[in-house]
């Protein structure tokens, strides 16, 4: 399906249909039509009012994010001691941190910076680079939609060296999703004699990025191993009765999930 968008020119529609396939725009269409409904059949015009009452709570619940994660993506573990360790100096290996969004101004700094999640997969990756001695790759352009300015590359070139003390080696700022980080950063690295990549980004997000890795790859000549490096992960823990009320954290669990599933499902 992606690869259909690009063909008809129409990628830059993406972040539209997301917003119109993802809650709560479904649910509120849902709502109209069932008031709609209340004039001429009374009993359904309920039944859908009750039923947006009850989507709109439950997804925004951390019980039903976190179902939504683990029934619709799947993570692979975090990395442990001993595969940090067998990593460190490894030859003809890097880390890539796949970018997230980048804020255009941020008035505190007087600069453009890096939206929270991309400073999440950027802190980790300079994490793991001081403990293998590995050099660091980022992937981040400009994302559809997005208003021009430096690129995500170039922010987080800055706030890596300025903020956390550790330069990138390579960057890669011309992507606008992940099925252009794939293509890309292999495009970059590969004639660098890179044979092995460790994938940084969020656990909701691997999957889907991994996806696009091993695309890329059958489409190009290049073939690099790749080593998932999920961050952001969350601990399995018993339901509580605060899970179920609803939440920021919940809808924001439950619109991940959802937006990964779809994007997924999209080949995006």
């Amino acid at each position: 399906m992606n690869n259909i968008f690009h063909l008809l020119g129409i990628e830059g529609f993406k972040p539209a249909l997301s917003a119109l396939l993802l809650p709560p725009v479904p649910l509120l269409l849902l709502l109209l039509v069932s008031v709609r409904l209340m004039s001429r059949r009374r009993l359904l015009g309920w039944f859908g009012v009750l039923l947006t009452c009850f989507g709109l709570w439950t997804m925004c619940t951390t019980a039903a994010g976190d179902f939504l994660m683990r029934a619709l993506l799947t993570t692979p573990r975090a990395l442990d001691t001993a595969q940090i360790g067998d990593l460190r100096r490894a030859p003809r290996t890097a880390i890539v941190v796949l970018g997230a969004g980048r804020t255009l101004l941020a008035p505190e700094y007087g600069a453009a910076t890096l939206k929270p999640l991309t400073v999440e997969r950027l802190r980790y990756g300079l994490w793991l680079a001081r403990r293998t001695d590995l050099p660091v790759a980022y992937s981040g352009g400009l994302g559809y939609g997005s208003e021009p300015g430096p690129s995500e590359a170039e922010v987080a070139a800055r706030v890596a060296e300025q903020e956390f003390g550790l330069a990138l080696r390579w960057t890669e700022g011309l992507s606008r999703d992940t099925h252009e980080n794939a293509i890309r950063t292999l495009a970059l690295l590969a004639p660098q004699g890179i044979e092995r990549i460790v994938l940084v980004t969020h656990g909701f997000h691997m999957q889907r990025a991994l996806a696009n890795f091993e695309r890329a790859q059958q489409a190009s000549r290049h073939h690099i191993d790749i080593v998932p490096a999920p961050m952001g992960l969350r601990a399995d823990s018993a339901i509580t009765f605060a899970d179920w009320i609803p939440s920021r954290e919940g809808f924001a669990l439950t619109h991940l999930a959802l937006h990964e599933w779809l994007g997924r499902m999209l080949g995006a």
